[in-house]
């Protein structure tokens, strides 16, 4: 769940989870949410020539030949493989016969989706619920977490709680699991009761940190690249996820939720034993891989996650809805690592979230709700980065 699967995201994860798929009630909702979505895409050329970059809003100085990858559905969580060639994502596309979210990996150059017949290669089982998958070192295995081994059919997603409060379902049946590129199961990383997913690995190609509620609170641990030696990183009250490692493989970024008041305390409790969070309200954290050195880098209120470096190693790029007066828009923002020069990267009117510097670190790819027809489909975008 970066969830993050947020991978329920905001997804929204997962993640695996889109904000956009609040449940919005009376007419009221729907018109402005529409509208919200028709005046933002108006400033986005329906030309499809390259040479327009007619996919980036003009403010968006950091991009350069924005290109849509997919077309439909929800799609999130697009992560690069080492050779900076390829990503894997999760999706829930209807149209490749899915009732939930499934694995999938791409070439980003040389596969066209826009004819919807067009399927790219799914490596999960097709059963149960998929997050956060990502490419093993040699880009021949991807690992993911998935809940088939608890059950064939999708599990309930809860949706809102009473009064409006989104919830994302933390499933107990999550195991991470590796596949090859023909969607055959080679391995099982995690086989103890309760909750793991939200896998990620170093650069350094040693190691892989995830989420896990094995010591009854989801904490952050890390393993070594086989599924050996599992360390606890974190142990503060609160969810930890959506973790990735730095350029250099000695620290994590990650977005934590922590609590001023004893009743936000017994909120976040009373709903993690239902199995559920309600990830309203996180700020970024970093800290060196053994879970020492732990620092809070932003403080801007309401909901800050899907973290990754720069690769420059210096900076981290995220997504916030702490500018919007909507709860549900969201946009990258960049931010130095000593929490100094906030700065606005994304400006879609609705959703930008799931960013990822590409290993080689040419190109950035991120989900998007822009250019969907006033949809409510996430898409995956890849652009080249300007510094």
């Amino acid at each position: 769940m970066h969830t993050g699967s947020f991978a329920q995201v905001y997804y929204l994860r997962k993640k695996n989870i889109v904000m956009t798929k609040f449940k919005f009630s009376g007419l009221v909702c729907l018109l402005l949410l529409l509208a919200a979505f028709s005046s933002k895409n108006k400033n986005l050329s329906s030309s499809s020539s390259p040479l327009l970059d007619s996919l980036r809003y003009p403010q968006e100085v950091h991009f350069k030949n924005v290109r849509q990858l997919t077309f439909g559905a929800d799609n999130a969580e697009a992560y690069w493989s080492f050779d900076s060639k390829m990503v894997s994502f999760q999706s829930n596309n209807k149209k490749w016969g899915l009732s939930c979210d499934q694995i999938f990996y791409m070439p980003v150059d040389g596969l066209d989706l826009s004819n919807t017949a067009t399927k790219p290669p799914m490596v999960s089982t097709g059963l149960g619920r998929t997050t956060c998958s990502f490419f093993l070192p040699g880009d021949k295995t991807i690992l993911f977490g998935s809940t088939h081994l608890g059950g064939k059919d999708c599990p309930v997603d809860p949706g809102r709680a009473p009064g409006g409060k989104y919830l994302w379902p933390v499933y107990d049946t999550y195991d991470i699991f590796v596949s090859d590129l023909k969607g055959k199961i080679k391995k099982q990383l995690t086989n103890l009761p309760g909750y793991d997913a939200e896998a990620t690995v170093s650069p350094k190609g040693d190691k892989i940190v995830f989420t896990s509620t094995r010591n009854g609170d989801l904490d952050l641990y890390t393993m070594d690249i086989n599924g050996k030696n599992v360390k606890q990183v974190t142990n503060e009250l609160g969810y930890d996820g959506g973790a990735f490692f730095s350029p250099d493989g000695k620290k994590l970024v990650f977005r934590a939720s922590r609590f001023k008041t004893d009743e936000a305390r017994k909120e976040y409790q009373d709903y993690l034993k239902q199995g559920l969070v309600a990830p309203t309200e996180m700020e970024i954290f970093t800290c060196n891989v053994d879970g020492s050195d732990l620092k809070q880098i932003t403080n801007l209120g309401k909901a800050n996650w899907a973290p990754f470096y720069h690769p420059n190693g210096k900076k981290i790029i995220f997504s916030s809805n702490h500018k919007g007066s909507r709860g549900f828009q969201f946009n990258l923002f960049m931010i130095n690592e000593d929490g100094t020069g906030l700065e606005q990267i994304t400006y879609d009117g609705v959703f930008d979230s799931f960013p990822m510097f590409s290993p080689d670190g040419k190109r950035i790819i991120f989900s998007s709700n822009r250019n969907n027809g006033g949809t409510h489909d996430t898409n995956l975008f890849v652009a080249d980065w300007v510094d």
